[in-house]
This record gives C-alpha cells, structure tokens and sequence, in this order.
C-alpha cells in the first residue's frame, strides 16, 4: 500500500480479501458479490471494489500482506474470516483449482 494512504480497517481487508476470492477464476459473479455486500455498509464496499478493480493480481497479494501485518485479528476473527472465504468459493457448489491455489496462498499469508 502506498505510504501517504490510510491503512485499511479489518472490515476493508475481509472485503478485499473476499473480493480476491470471488475473482480466483476471473470472475466475480453477482452472486459472489451480493454474498460480500451484505455483510458491509455500501460505501466500505465501494470503496474496496473500485480500489482493487483496479489492482493486478501482485498488487492484490501485496496489499493484503501488507494490511494484515498491521491489523491485529484473533484467532476468532481468522477463522470468521477462513469460513466467509470458503462461503464466497463455495458459493457456485464447486471449488476449482484457481480458488484452491488462491486458499493456499491466502493461508500462507494470513496465518
């Protein structure tokens, strides 16, 4: 993340990191998306959404490590979080190769 923004909140990164989920096979269908929004005030989601339409896949990667390294989540929040992302690649009834190399690596980042 660029040093002169303001560093996410909790509730920025589970969007961003949802919104990597939904877009592991390159597309996030509407589904996937409402399953997001509901959970968070429209502006959040906006916000998260235009940023990271924008991103390329490195960047993504990069900007959920950096974020996480200064949120502090509980083990809780963690395994809230492990359970919303497995919700959004689960949301079609498959779990493809794309989404479960993108757990991987979100694992390793996030643990």
């Amino acid at each position: 993340m660029n040093a002169e923004k303001e560093p996410w909140t909790k509730i920025e990164l589970q969007i961003y990191i949802l919104l990597l989920c939904a877009n592991a096979d390159s597309v996030e269908t509407p589904k996937e998306l409402r399953v997001i929004s509901t959970h968070v005030d429209e502006k959040s989601f906006d916000k998260i959404y235009n940023e990271f339409s924008k991103d390329s896949e490195k960047e993504r990667l990069e900007k959920i490590q950096d974020a996480i390294a200064v949120n502090n989540f509980s083990r809780k929040e963690l395994m809230d979080l492990k359970r919303k992302m497995h919700k959004i690649f689960f949301s079609d009834r498959h779990f493809s190769s794309m989404e479960g190399h993108i757990d991987k690596i979100l694992d390793n980042i996030i643990y």
